[in-house]
């Protein structure tokens, strides 16, 4: 029994071994150079919420009375009317391409545009019926990024993106 275990024991700890070696068949003494790891610059800091405050989202954002209002370390969401109603939500993202962000939007039907608030670009988008908007503004090798949504029964105003460029705005001018 005992030496079953130490034959078993001894054949993993082989394999095991036998992994750990370079896999470097070319024949060459020069060790492999792998390139340096891109490490994202820190953009300016957004502050919490954007540096927007809970009335600006409010009277902005068209919500009236704001029912619920959730906020974390990388993004808050205020909700007017309980579930169903319409909402803005903030969120920020550290070293997150903004490229990934508007394939994404593309990927649901959607037809971002670009945009310009402060002098950093981004990119807007409206669902087809107009009751999502997100709009993106870049900062270094992050983003921020404002959303609205009308809600299940929310009307859709002409332009759902309008709100958002007024809180990007905002945000913006009171970067850190």
């Amino acid at each position: 029994m005992r030496l079953t275990a130490a034959i078993v024991t001894g054949t993993a700890l082989a394999a095991l071994l036998a992994g750990c070696g370079s896999g470097d068949d070319s024949g060459s003494d020069s060790p492999s150079v792998r390139p340096p790891a891109k490490v994202a610059a820190l953009g300016p800091f957004v502050g919490e919420c954007g540096h927007v405050t809970d009335d600006e989202v409010r009277n902005l954002g068209g919500l009236g009375q704001i029912s619920q209002v959730f906020k974390n370390s990388v993004g808050c969401n205020w909700q007017a009317g309980g579930i169903g109603g319409p909402s803005v939500t903030f969120a920020s993202y550290r070293g997150s391409p903004i490229g990934r962000e508007k394939a994404w939007v593309t990927a649901q039907g959607r037809n971002p545009e670009s945009i310009e608030v402060g002098g950093h670009q981004g990119f807007q988008d409206a669902s087809p019926d107009g009751t999502i908007c997100d709009f993106a503004v870049q900062l270094g090798d992050d983003f921020f990024e404002w959303s609205t949504s009308a809600g299940a029964f929310g009307q859709v105003s002409a332009t759902p993106c309008d709100k958002n460029r007024k809180l990007a705005e905002l945000t913006v001018q009171r970067l850190k």
